[in-house]
Order: C-alpha cells, then sequence, then structure tokens
C-alpha cells in the first residue's frame, strides 16, 4: 500500500492523489469493458494482488483492483464497471481511508455515496459489501495504520448497515481472516500485516465461493 497523497486544498474524504499506477491501471481498464455476465471485485491492492479467475476457476471473473486506492478513487472510475450493469460486483475498499485519518463515519459518508450510484446506474448488479479486513500491526509496516485498529470495526458496523439498508449483501471477511483471540489478521496469511500471501487468497476465496457461485 504506498503512500497515496490527496489533492491540495480539497477535502481528504473526497479528493486524492491520482499516481501514475492509478492512471496506468485506469486507461487498461478503458480497453477490457465489463459484460452483463461479468463479476467484478472492485477495490485497492487487496483486490489488485488477487487472480480471481483462476483461484475460482471463472474466466467471467474481472479484477478492477487498484493498489493505494482510496473510496473517492473508486467512485471516479465506477463508471468503468457500471456501464457494462455486471452481474455481480464485490466491492473492498476502505483501508486506505483508515491511513490516512478519516474517521468511520467519514468514510462511510463516501461509500454510501458509491452503493447508491451503484443502484442507480446497475440496478440489476448484486452487490456484495465486503468488510475492511483485519489488519496486523505487529509487523510494524504501515505506521499510519498503528492506532488505527479501533476504527475498522466501527466501519465494518457501517458498512453492514448501508449493506442492509440498500439491498446489498454485507460479507464478513473476519470469520475466515482474523486470529480468533486477537482480532488480528492472522500470521500466516500476511507478510506485512496488511497484505495477503497465497494462504491468505485462498482463505478468502473460500469464504466467497458460496456467493460466487450462487
Amino acid at each position: 500500500m504506498a503512500a497515496c497523497g490527496f489533492v491540495a486544498g480539497c477535502s481528504p474524504v473526497s479528493c486524492f492523489a491520482e499516481s501514475e499506477y492509478w492512471h496506468q491501471r485506469t486507461s487498461l481498464f478503458d480497453l477490457l469493458p465489463v459484460g452483463e455476465d461479468d463479476i467484478v471485485f472492485l477495490g485497492n491492492s487487496i483486490t489488485d494482488g488477487g487472480e480471481f479467475a483462476e483461484l475460482f476457476g471463472m474466466p467471467d471473473i474481472k479484477n478492477r483492483g487498484i493498489s493505494s486506492d482510496v473510496v473517492g478513487g473508486v467512485a471516479k472510475r465506477l463508471g468503468q464497471v457500471l456501464s457494462g450493469r455486471p452481474c455481480k460486483i464485490f466491492l473492498l475498499i476502505g483501508i486506505n481511508d483508515v491511513s490516512h485519518g478519516l474517521s468511520a463515519d467519514e468514510i462511510a459518508s463516501e461509500y454510501e455515496s458509491l452503493v447508491e450510484r451503484i443502484r442507480m446506474e446497475s440496478p440489476t448488479t448484486r452487490l456484495y459489501v465486503q468488510s475492511v479486513m483485519p489488519v496486523n500491526n505487529d509487523f510494524r509496516r504501515y505506521k499510519n495504520l498503528v492506532g488505527r485498529e479501533g476504527v475498522i470495526p466501527h466501519l465494518n458496523r457501517r458498512l453492514e448497515d448501508i449493506a442492509t439498508r440498500h439491498g446489498a449483501v454485507y460479507v464478513d471477511l473476519w470469520p475466515a481472516l482474523a486470529d480468533a483471540g486477537t482480532g488480528k489478521l492472522r500470521r500466516e496469511f500476511t507478510n506485512d500485516g496488511l497484505h495477503l500471501t497465497g494462504k491468505g487468497y485462498a482463505a478468502w476465496v473460500r469464504l466467497l465461493k458460496a456467493y460466487v457461485e450462487e
């Protein structure tokens, strides 16, 4: 999760600095249209790193993750996904916003706007709101997340409420990824405290399999 600053003079809730990588990925997505039979995984680096079509054995899964992306970044490129009215969207976004010091309420407000837009522009799409994953700051890798662990459960409660009110499916990823005793991302699933190793992706896929195939 590379540092991603916000635009000067603009509220960090809705404005962000578009990195070279962000532009590289979005320009590629412009050439790869989404169709009505597709399942789209949409999010940040955790999504970006997943080979979901292979993990699920389903070629109609499209990865639309961008490393370091935030809620505002997803909002800016959401049209690339919604124009094709995909069958399903699995949305996972928010941890980078947490690292930028935003409150759960600030993030949830922007997140709800995303959900409302998906519902309005692609009403036939089945939307899956995934909880923000646990982190493990024992690795001391991402200093902006140290001391921010408590924001994540509060944000997830807000996301569950948003999903319920807008007819989306809320998917709690914590049972599959968090240590039951500490609530931290399990050490065998990460090597930096935030991103997933192969075992972590396998655990995520096992949890999502029923939702993807239903």
